[in-house]
């Protein structure tokens, strides 16, 4: 073979390897590690994944623990927010009786409220005297309010606290058709009236038995800064705070009226 010859093919065999070395760097892991330092930036990490959130323990047994409600009427209102802050910072849970006008206003306080665990119930749509009117009138005053809470929150309340109190048979007859318990109260402190928070701190605490359930209005901002001092004061004494279906069990009866777990069962045993 001549020389001529040789050198072509010398020449061929380095212009080949020097392709393939150039290729490489094209080629992925070790170059685009390269790649990556060149650029000053280190390899690409993970983000490791949270853990799930522990799940919330069950409810007390009521049977046997101090057990008490706490209920709000007439929201969702100006002061609602801030007691919703409150009771998440104690984890206490809490059942709001929400007027169907102020349902329409405010429906992110209605969502917050479901979304934090607490019970929302039926207050009636106008706050009206339901023992009193119509049939015809009861049943649009509840159904408006249950249409309004369902479209803020995706749930369907099973509770009505009738406005003032003020039932009748002929309201136990259409509570019972529509599902509702009636939910009337053991402890008023008569906020309403009395706009100071150390008298309403003062009549709770002075009143409440274990099985109560206790009436305040969360549109009142001196009953929702009396609140921190009645919870503290009450998880002191031992008792649990318990929406009013768990007070019960998750036993009521559409129809019926509670105002306190029956006398008769056992409260606070140890």
């Amino acid at each position: 073979m001549d020389g001529p010859v040789l050198v072509r093919r010398a020449a061929a065999a380095v212009l080949a390897a020097a392709i393939c070395g150039w290729l490489s760097t094209f080629a992925p892991g070790a170059g685009r590690a390269e790649l990556t330092a060149a650029h000053g930036r280190g390899p690409v990490q993970k983000t490791p994944k949270r853990p799930p959130e522990p799940p919330e323990p069950p409810p007390p047994d009521c049977a046997r623990a101090k057990c008490v409600a706490l209920t709000f009427d007439d929201g969702p209102g100006e002061s609602t927010a801030e007691l919703l802050d409150i009771l998440a910072a104690r984890k206490v849970k809490a059942t709001f009786f929400l007027i169907g006008e102020n349902v329409v206003k405010r429906p992110d306080l209605v969502r917050r409220e479901r979304d934090a665990g607490h019970e929302i119930a039926d207050h009636s749509y106008t706050h009206a005297d339901l023992g009193r009117t119509s049939k015809k009138k009861a049943f649009s005053e509840l159904t408006r309010t249950q249409d309004a809470i369902r479209q803020a929150s995706g749930y369907t309340p099973v509770l009505l606290r009738p406005p003032y109190g003020s039932t009748s048979k002929r309201l136990t007859e259409l509570t019972r058709e529509l599902g509702l318990a009636q939910v009337l109260w053991a402890v008023d402190p008569v906020d309403w009236e009395h706009r100071d928070t150390g008298y309403v701190e003062r009549r709770v605490l002075k009143a409440v038995k274990p099985g109560d359930i206790v009436l305040m209005h969360d549109i009142h901002p001196t009953t929702v800064k009396a609140v921190p001092g009645i919870i503290d004061r009450l998880a002191g004494e031992g008792y649990a705070f318990v929406t009013v279906p768990e007070l019960f069990g998750g036993r009521l009866i559409p129809g019926e009226e509670y105002d306190r777990r029956n006398s008769g069962e056992a409260q606070g045993l140890p």
